[in-house]
């Protein structure tokens, strides 16, 4: 290798220990979120009905997921698999905001709503569901690439 190839490979090492690298990574990845389309729990068509079966995400893209009960049943949403390959940032629900490490279930025993801040760490498929009502359709799949 030329003295210059090896000066120049020395100074790129150099300055991304020094702290150089950072430039191109400013700001709070997290905070700059893609609004999901709504997942709505139950419609006028069927009380079994899911808005979306499948969402498409990225690993280290920042997504909201407004998930809406319809209040015809009561819904335990869960997707206990990608709760544990994501990092949730919070939960926004009944002007409250939870900050978890990690998202066991959100059950909606009436209409309402609640909205889910996270980054996809893990690429995979995920299945997400209505517990118990799965075999009824209530099955989708967040497909993580």
């Amino acid at each position: 290798m030329s003295t210059l190839k090896t000066l120049a490979l020395a100074l790129i090492l150099l300055s991304s220990l020094i702290g150089f690298d950072n430039i191109y990574a400013a700001g709070d990845l997290t905070r700059r979120t893609e609004k999901l389309p709504d997942l709505l729990l139950g419609s006028e068509a069927s009380d079994y009905s899911l808005s979306q079966s499948e969402y498409q995400l990225e690993t280290g893209k920042a997504y909201q997921l407004k998930i809406i009960a319809s209040g015809l049943k009561e819904y335990a949403f869960q997707a206990p698999e990608f709760a544990t390959s994501i990092y949730l940032r919070k939960v926004e629900a009944g002007g409250v905001e939870i900050k978890a490490i990690t998202l066991t279930e959100l059950e909606f025993e009436e209409a309402g709503e609640a909205e889910i801040f996270f980054v996809p760490i893990k690429p995979g498929t995920f299945r997400f569901y209505a517990k118990g009502l799965e075999g009824k359709g209530m099955l989708g799949h967040f497909v993580v690439k």
